[in-house]
């Protein structure tokens, strides 16, 4: 049992998009042990779509259907725990709406985890429509890396980069990894629970980062990132209320632990240019401090979320 890996996937509405992933996970030259795919949608969608494309893969499979969703924080978490009572030694997270690059995805994460001892590795995450562009903008300081040839150049070693991951889009835990930082935060439902997770691993001290010689396909997330100062410095603004309401309010939360505090400063600058200035949206600014609030003192109830009244003025309603 020494080398069992399993597989968690988390998906929620995408039947076509996870037949993809699923036949480039499965596909692997070192194939995973065992597959386990939660789906939130159950309650909702309750055929067996899913369900049958799932055990109809090429490996042992588990379907787990929830009828609560449990977003992509609590749908990582039932995974990964059942993939640990089901005695998993490696963990490997995918998603729905992106699959490995090609077939040496799995192979070589395990061999960059084994030759620098790490703890988790994640493989880069590429633009699916352009693979040379990176799928989320990386930030180093003040200055954002959006192309993986930049990633080469910042990198010292030639396949890895320490201390950075993604950690839910083909990302590879060690199950004791698990054991020391504990599973995704299920009160975050999503926005900010891989930052999160990403926050303990710094903390824990264990080492992790990402394999240069891995790529993991997704499509583009950087349009949320808005420029300001001229480039120098991005705000993240998502294109509706529900998704502002987790983004912001978790940010409010997460800026108040331990080893994100140092962020604050930044943080009040960036948005109070972005609201007052870029925007000229006073009210939006006022919505953005109310949710950071809620997150500051934990209050995680997610009907807000659905029915938000998030500040809406002329721009967006066009």
């Amino acid at each position: 049992m020494s080398d069992f890996l399993a597989a968690v996937v988390v998906t929620h509405r995408r039947p076509d998009e996870l037949a993809k992933s699923l036949d480039a996970v499965c596909s692997q030259s070192r194939r995973p042990d065992h597959l386990i795919v939660v789906d939130n949608d159950f309650a909702n969608d309750p055929d067996e779509r899913v369900r049958d494309l799932v055990l109809g893969q090429s490996i042992p499979a588990t379907y787990l259907g929830s009828k609560r969703n449990l977003g992509g924080a609590g749908g990582f978490a039932l995974g990964i725990l059942h993939a640990l009572a089901l005695g998993a030694e490696w963990v490997w997270l995918a998603d729905d709406d992106g699959h490995p690059q090609d077939t040496e995805v799995l192979s070589a994460l395990l061999t960059c985890a084994r030759n620098y001892g790490l703890a988790e590795v994640s493989p880069m995450i590429c633009d699916l429509a352009d693979p040379e562009r990176l799928a989320f903008p990386l930030r180093r300081g003040l200055s954002w890396r959006r192309n993986v040839s930049e990633l080469h150049t910042d990198a010292q070693l030639p396949d890895f980069m320490p201390n950075i991951a993604h950690l839910f889009n083909g990302a590879l835990f060690r199950a004791s990894t698990f054991d020391a930082v504990g599973v995704p935060d299920l009160r975050l439902f999503f926005r900010g629970d891989e930052t999160e997770l990403h926050r303990r691993l710094l903390r824990s001290g264990l080492a992790f980062g990402t394999c240069l010689h891995a790529v993991y396909l997704h499509p583009q997330g950087g349009d949320e990132f808005k420029p300001i100062l001229g480039g120098r410095m991005h705000a993240q603004y998502p294109d509706n209320p529900t998704k502002r309401f987790f983004t912001y309010r978790n940010r409010g939360y997460l800026q108040s632990q331990p080893g994100m505090r140092k962020l604050l400063l930044q943080e009040w600058l960036r948005y109070g240019w972005f609201f007052v200035v870029s925007r000229r949206d006073p009210g939006g600014l006022r919505e953005w401090l109310r949710l950071r609030r809620l997150g500051r003192r934990e209050r995680f109830a997610r009907s807000e979320g659905f029915h938000s009244n998030f500040h809406r003025n002329g721009k967006e309603q066009q």
